[in-house]
Parts: C-alpha cells; sequence; structure tokens
C-alpha cells in the first residue's frame, strides 16, 4: 500500500487488477492490517486485490476501517458494478444477507432506569429469543415464508409485529422491490419456518444503550437523541435462510462462470454478469434475503418495546424508531461515475450505506442532514450514531463502516478469553450481558475487535460519515 492522503491508501493496480484497491485508515488501523498479511497467504490486502479484478468494477475496489479476512472479500468491502460489463458476486455479498442494525429511541434517561437494570434484561433475556437454532413464537407455514420474502417488514406490521411508523424510516422502507421467493430453496425457505424474531448467534445482539456525548446537535436533533437517553439498538439478519441462499448460489454461480468466460481467483468470489439468467436469479434471492432480515428486526424490536412497556408502563407509540440500516446487500443505485449519473449495482459486505442530504432515498425527516447511520461496538466499549455525507456520494458509492471490525478470529479469542471472565469484567464496569451460551460471549469478548473510537475517527476525519452521537451498553442480550 501507499499513502494517497492522511486517511486514505491505496493498492496500485498490478497482475490481473481491473481497477486500484483503496483502503480508508490511520496508522492504527493500518498497523493491523499489516499483522494479517504477516500471518499467511489469506489477509485483506490479498482479497482486496481478488476483488480489484473482477470485471465492471467502477473506480475502485473499496475498503472500510473495519476491514478483516471474510469469506472471497474482506469484510468491510464495497464493489459497484456497471450494470451491462458487472457481475454479482458471492463473496461481495456473503452468508449472512443483510445483517444489520435496527434502533429505537425511549424518552427514559439513566436516572429512570436505575435500580431496574436487571429486571429489565431478565425481561428482555426471556422475551427475545436468542441462541443458535433457537426458535421464536411466530411460526411459518412455507406460504407464510414466501410472503415474508416479498414484503419484508410490512408483513410483520400487518401482522400487529410492529409500527406502520417504523416502515418510513428503514432502509427500501422495510422491503425491496425485485424479491422473488420462487428462486430460494425450499431447504432455506424450511431453515426459516421458526426463526422470525429471533436474534441468532455470533454477533447478533439486543442491547439497551445510553447517549453518553453528542457532537452535532442539529442532527441529533433530528434523529430525537439528547445526553443519558435510553435507546435500544438490535443486530441481526437473515438467520439460516440467508445463509442457506449463499450457500445454494455459490454452487449455481460457481457452474456458471465457464459459460460467461469467467474466471476467479478464489473460489469464493463465485459471480455472473448481473443481466444473467444466473445473475438476475441469485440478485432476487439475495433482495428475498434482505426482506427476511427487515422482518425478523421488526419483529425484535416490537418484542424488545414490549418488555419495555412493561417494566416502565410506557407505550409502543412513545419509543420511535430512529432508523434501520442493512449491511451484506446488493442494491440498485444511481452515482456519479467520471462526471455522470449512471445506475450502478453497489454491492456492501459488511458495510453501511451512509447517504447524504438532499438524497431521495433517505426519510423526509431527515433528508436535511443525511440519513443515521448506526454502527455496532462491541458489548464492553460503544457504539455510534453517524450522518451520511455528501463526500460519501462523492468517494465510496455513498458506503462507511458497520462496526469496530475484529482484530482475531473466534478461536483466537477462545484462546484469550472466558465466557464467564467477560461477564464478570463487565459487570464490574457496570454492564449486565445476558447470554444463551458461554462460548459465544467469550468469543465476542472486547478485547477481540478493533477500538471503535479509533475506526469512526477515520470515516469521521475522512468525512464518508459524520459523528452525530456517541452510546454506551447497560444491557447486551446474546445468543
Amino acid at each position: 500500500m501507499r499513502q494517497a492522503s492522511e486517511w486514505v491508501w491505496e493498492l496500485p493496480m498490478s497482475g490481473q487488477m481491473r481497477v486500484p484497491g483503496r483502503v480508508y485508515a490511520n496508522p492504527y488501523i493500518v498497523g493491523h492490517v499489516l499483522d494479517e498479511v504477516k500471518k499467511g497467504e489469506w489477509n485483506p490486502l490479498t482479497q482486496l486485490k481478488n476483488v480489484a479484478c473482477l470485471p465492471g468494477l467502477q473506480k475502485y475496489a473499496l475498503a472500510l476501517p473495519d476491514l478483516h479476512v471474510g469469506y472471497g472479500a474482506c469484510i468491510g468491502s464495497v464493489g459497484a458494478m456497471d450494470l451491462q460489463e458487472g457481475v454479482i458476486v458471492f463473496g461481495l455479498v456473503g452468508y449472512d444477507i443483510n445483517c444489520g442494525l435496527q434502533t429505537f429511541v425511549t424518552p427514559l434517561t439513566r436516572k429512570d432506569v436505575k435500580g431496574k437494570e436487571e429486571r429489565l434484561a431478565e425481561e428482555l433475556y426471556r422475551v427475545v429469543p436468542a441462541g443458535l437454532g433457537i426458535g421464536g413464537k411466530v411460526r411459518l407455514d412455507k406460504d407464510r415464508v414466501d410472503e415474508v420474502l416479498e414484503r419484508g417488514a410490512h408483513y410483520a406490521v400487518e401482522n400487529g409485529l410492529g409500527l406502520k411508523e417504523d416502515l418510513e424510516l428503514m432502509e427500501e422502507k422495510g422491503c425491496i422491490r425485485g424479491a422473488n421467493a420462487a428462486n430460494v430453496s425450499p431447504e432455506a425457505k424450511a431453515r426459516f419456518e421458526k426463526q422470525l424474531g429471533t436474534l441468532g448467534s455470533g454477533n447478533h445482539y439486543c442491547e439497551v444503550q445510553y447517549v453518553e456525548q453528542i457532537y452535532d446537535e442539529e442532527a441529533a436533533k433530528a434523529f430525537g437523541l439528547f445526553r443519558d437517553q435510553l435507546i435500544v439498538s438490535i443486530h441481526c439478519g437473515s438467520r439460516g435462510l440467508g445463509h442457506q441462499v449463499g450457500s445454494d448460489y455459490l454452487k449455481v454461480l460457481e457452474k456458471a462462470m465457464p459459460g460467461y468466460g469467467l474466471t476467479v481467483p478464489d473460489r469464493e468470489l463465485a459471480c455472473a454478469p448481473i443481466q444473467s439468467e444466473e445473475g438476475q436469479r441469485y440478485l432476487s434471492a439475495v433482495y428475498a434475503g434482505i426482506n427476511c432480515a427487515f422482518a425478523n428486526r421488526e419483529v425484535l424490536t416490537h418484542l424488545a418495546r414490549t418488555c419495555f412497556e412493561k417494566t416502565f408502563e410506557l407505550k409502543a407509540e412513545e419509543m420511535p424508531m430512529l432508523y434501520g440500516v442493512a449491511h451484506n446487500t446488493a442494491k440498485l443505485e444511481r452515482h456519479r461515475v467520471d462526471g455522470r449519473e449512471k445506475e450502478l449495482l453497489v454491492q456492501r459486505k459488511g458495510a453501511t450505506r451512509s447517504f447524504g442530504p438532499g438524497r431521495e432515498e433517505v426519510p423526509e425527516k431527515y433528508r436535511k442532514v443525511g440519513q443515521p447511520v448506526i454502527i455496532g461496538g462491541t458489548m464492553g466499549t460503544a457504539s455510534y450514531i453517524l450522518k451520511g455525507t455528501r463526500t460519501a456520494m462523492e468517494e465510496t458509492f455513498g458506503s462507511t463502516v458497520h462496526g469496530a471490525g475484529r482484530t482475531m478470529s473466534r478461536v483466537g479469542a477462545l484462546k484469550q478469553w472466558t465466557g464467564k471472565g467477560v461477564v464478570d469484567e463487565l459487570a464490574r464496569r457496570g454492564i449486565i450481558i445476558k447470554g444463551h451460551g458461554l462460548k459465544g460471549i467469550a468469543e465476542e469478548a472486547p478485547g477481540a475487535y478493533k477500538d471503535i473510537d479509533q475506526v469512526i475517527d477515520v470515516v469521521h476525519h475522512a468525512g464518508i460519515s459524520s459523528k452525530v452521537a456517541r452510546v454506551r451498553p447497560l444491557i447486551c442480550v446474546k445468543g
């Protein structure tokens, strides 16, 4: 890499690369990247270089400061494709389709919850289904699964599992057009029949947070945020359905490539031309997974609200949605390339949309300041609320980070921490952890992640998203 500006490093074109690679970073992030490079062949720079070899890629293969090794492409990748020459790529979407974050706000402050933290934590632990393979209270037959895949969060709201007002405050208003349930396998659908309204495991969570610091008073007011306020963030995705869609289409794309004269340096970058039959089928299945996750988060939001209703005698309407963002997606969007606007397929792998002021995709109530960007940190540090910017529209196809980004594998984390040790340490710091498995808590130890403040400083100073508020965890329910 060579440093192109204070906050940007570039990987020059070489070999089969069609565009340069670009990494948003500071010396701290670069240090972690180079540590990964030293460990072996598969590292984020190798993966960035591989992505840069794909046909139809516009401007750069992009990596954000939460980058770390993933399947095919590093987590923290963005690739924008020309619709005629470009390809849709398994590794630029991944298995956990539309893993994302949804946040609602409350009228409560830290003072209001004092002495009731354990009661609230127990209620959330009891009501919000979490854990590997755990099913929820909502049961779906095949026809209902199809309806969820094509209607997204609208299905949840229409069945009394969410607020109608929420829909305006999600990406795609909670339902992306073009999903076709017929292109999702029976095996994928079967995996979701009992999973609507479930957190799952891994890095997914339901977290009660308080607003520790406000950086941008105007944006905070537009977002409905104030100092010491309690908010709730839910992080999860499309569960087993999304994973099965990925597994199914990895094989489909791999089989299709020779017929289109495509070769890739890593099988998990298997792809097909966007306009091909296989490409269109995969895209419609990804859309179905996106809608599945929108519905899942809306049901979880409904369940979390019921816990506050019971514990604090609030009404659901008193806890409005802040916003819902999506990671691991492929979306048709209009962006400027070489001075002209064109429609592209933007694939974000472990990255978040960061649309700036004036974009019609941003809800009207936020359009003057830019979309809310919700960034998850770790259960022991902090998370951030940012806003989208015009610079992101110019440089990163309206994209920014999605989280802190790991510094070590889950296996590595298990060698350094125990679940009980993490729970006890965080309890001493006033953070209640309710987990359905100690192993999963150890895997998600805060020390296994980058310093979230460093990551946010990069995107803030680079201008691809801007700080609005810093929030701290009080209660975290884990799978």
